[in-house]
């Protein structure tokens, strides 16, 4: 039986031959793309379940083909980069992508984080088919749980995946205070270490989109040296 498809998009074959070996070898079905705009045209014919997706590519980089697919498109991203830098990690995952690998990498250890992905987006996705449609409202901002769309009055808002997890938290629990810590350990179901500045980097995102005045926002309210709310 044909587990999920995933699209592995990467300029050295090298590389792509080697991760489709290893996914075969566990039943996924594969499509290879050797760069951005390959890929993209690609999701516009075929129904994918995930992304491994290379960073430094010619063209169009992984960054740009990142934000590209996220305008309209939420399965999970893993990013692939040659680079270790602690930035170079924070850009990927603030474009919208859900998990980075460093390359060279281990490719079991990959293949455990893509079937990772997979059960945490399944389950997710079935939780909100159970669910009925919740909508909440705070003031002109209208966020609908069910379709992942945010509203401020009859402008859309165009959130990253991890943006409206943030976001619907919050939103979700007006009033309580979330320290970075937990709204890291609640919307990436993972250990916190020291992800401090990722939190910061997308609530500041966040802000940007829904704020008109970033230096006195309406909606996410800063209690200093505690982490962040929505008041009710």
């Amino acid at each position: 039986m044909i587990k999920e498809t995933i699209l592995i998009v990467d300029d050295e074959k090298e590389i792509r031959d080697l991760i489709s070996i290893y996914l075969e070898n566990e039943g996924f079905k594969v499509i290879k793309a050797g760069n951005g705009i390959e890929a993209l045209k690609i999701l516009e014919t075929e129904e994918i379940d995930l992304i491994v997706l290379d960073i430094m590519m010619p063209e169009m980089d992984g960054i740009k083909v990142c934000l590209k697919i996220r305008e309209d498109k939420n399965m999970p991203i893993i990013m692939l980069s040659a680079k270790g830098e602690d930035m170079d990690k924070i850009l990927g995952l603030t474009t919208g992508a859900d998990d980075y690998l460093t390359k060279p990498f281990n490719p079991l250890e990959l293949i455990a984080r893509i079937k990772s992905q997979i059960r945490r987006y399944t389950k997710l996705n079935n939780t909100q088919i159970i669910e009925t449609e919740e909508v909440i409202e705070v003031d002109d901002l209208i966020i609908n749980k069910a379709s992942h769309e945010v509203k401020i009055g009859n402008k859309i808002i165009n959130l990253t995946k991890r943006e409206f997890e943030i976001l619907e938290l919050l939103a979700s629990n007006k009033g309580m205070v979330f320290s970075a810590e937990k709204i890291y350990e609640s919307v990436w179901k993972d250990k916190f270490y020291e992800s401090e500045n990722t939190v910061m980097v997308h609530i500041r995102k966040i802000r940007e989109k829904i704020e008109e005045n970033t230096r006195k926002p309406k909606y996410i309210k800063t209690v200093w040296g505690v982490g962040y709310k929505i008041e009710k």
